[in-house]
């Protein structure tokens, strides 16, 4: 399905490798936070469930530290082994996503999990798109990219088939997501302008047609329609968390202190945990997460810039893009500026698939970054440098010798 066309750029092993500690930082004070969090909504959560306080904390504890396991390991992992695992990788998301809708286990109007709740292969579904889309574009320079068959039709037809499945839990974010991400290392990967510009038409048309089919799909977006005109007139959910964030003011109410999740919020400790951030911390503590999210685009986005080869640059930024949609997206809903699509807020909420996947990107990540910081390159692909050329000059898509001779 991949095939080889370019040489794996050599390598010179050189001593101490680095890591970013910004980035490090960044993720600690998120699961800091996190923990924090679900700790002030476990009470409420856990007695809804019909479980003794402190269940939901406890496991999200459990969680956090499988994660980090899975991360340590990953950032010892190297990420080229992944060019063989992706494809399996893709199976198994694809038959856990109709295993999901076969099942139909519902749970808060939504069928996403496997096992009672405790698998949602949603979440792993956003990973392997990401890395299954970085090992394929990075095996394809543009003139196979440009080839209607090779470029366009196959990328397609795996983000609209696997964003469908997702849709139809439904999942609306996450469908979004998927082909958000799908897109953009499209475009990273040497993709021209007019097959980008066809590729949003059909998405665009294929959301359009599904909204409008699906029951789900309408309502959402007819109550987010006309709470834009009328806050008071929108869904339930999206008037909950406009009381919790006009209750926060500017330097909240103080941790452990909000009241409207004992008093009706749908998922204080998920969806809507950013509600709760606001009211207990106000709009200080809120802006300061938001610049937590700010920070880790930043340097992740600098781990892709630095990395050795075209994979790592575009698995670094994919992964990376895909953490930090899925917190604007969150964020987006809970002030009102997005339809309400139950995603979660990464790193934040509580859910074992969620914090498991995002830390298993994040050791992916710093597996990249150690590459990066601790390998010179001595040769790089034709293609290695389309992250930075579609930076720094948006008419170029061909490589080029900088001025000490580097293939960049």
């Amino acid at each position: 399905m991949i095939n080889q066309v370019t040489p794996k750029p050599k390598r010179r092993q050189v001593k101490g490798l680095r890591i970013d500690i910004p980035f490090i930082l960044a993720i600690i004070c998120l699961l800091i936070v996190g923990l924090l969090m679900v700790y002030s909504t476990d009470l409420d959560a856990s007695l809804r469930m019909g479980e003794d306080p402190g269940y939901i904390f406890q496991r999200q504890v459990m969680w956090v530290a499988l994660g980090l396991a899975v991360a340590i390991f990953l950032s010892y992992f190297d990420y080229h082994n992944f060019e063989k695992l992706v494809v399996p990788m893709l199976i198994v998301v694809i038959v856990g996503l109709f295993a999901v809708l076969i099942r139909n286990e519902v749970q808060f109007n939504s069928s996403r999990a496997l096992f009672n709740g405790s698998v949602q292969p949603g979440e792993l579904a956003k990973m392997a798109v990401v890395l299954y889309l970085s090992v394929w574009l990075s095996k394809r320079d543009s003139r196979e990219l440009g080839n209607l068959k090779m470029g366009l039709v196959p990328l397609l037809v795996i983000l609209v088939s696997i964003s469908m499945l997702i849709f139809f839990q439904p999942d609306i974010s996450a469908a979004i997501t998927v082909l958000g991400l799908g897109i953009m290392m499209f475009f990273l990967g040497g993709g021209n302008w007019k097959q980008i510009a066809a590729l949003l038409g059909i998405v665009g048309t294929v959301g359009l047609v599904a909204i409008n089919v699906y029951a789900t799909g309408r309502v959402r977006v007819s109550q987010y329609l006309q709470g834009l005109q009328d806050p008071t007139a929108g869904s339930y959910h999206i008037r909950r968390t406009f009381e919790a964030v006009i209750k926060g003011k500017f330097f909240g109410v103080g941790l452990g202190e909000a009241n409207t999740k004992f008093t009706g919020l749908p998922l204080p400790h998920t969806d809507s945990i950013f509600a709760v951030v606001a009211e207990e911390t106000g709009l200080f503590g809120s802006f300061i997460l938001i610049g937590l999210y700010v920070l880790l685009i930043w340097r992740g986005y600098k781990i892709a810039q630095k990395a050795p080869d075209q994979l790592g640059s575009l698995m670094a930024f994919g992964l990376v893009s895909w953490i930090v949609i899925e917190a604007m997206l969150n964020v987006a809903v809970i002030v009102g500026l997005f339809p309400f699509a139950g995603n979660t807020l990464p790193f934040i909420s509580s859910g074992g698939s969620s914090i498991v996947t995002n830390l298993a990107a994040v050791g992916i990540i710093i597996n990249i970054a150690r590459q990066g910081e601790g390998l010179k390159i001595q040769e790089r692909s034709k293609t290695s440098a389309t992250v930075d050329l579609r930076r720094r000059d948006w008419r170029r898509s061909v490589s080029g010798a900088d001025r000490h001779g580097n293939i960049r």
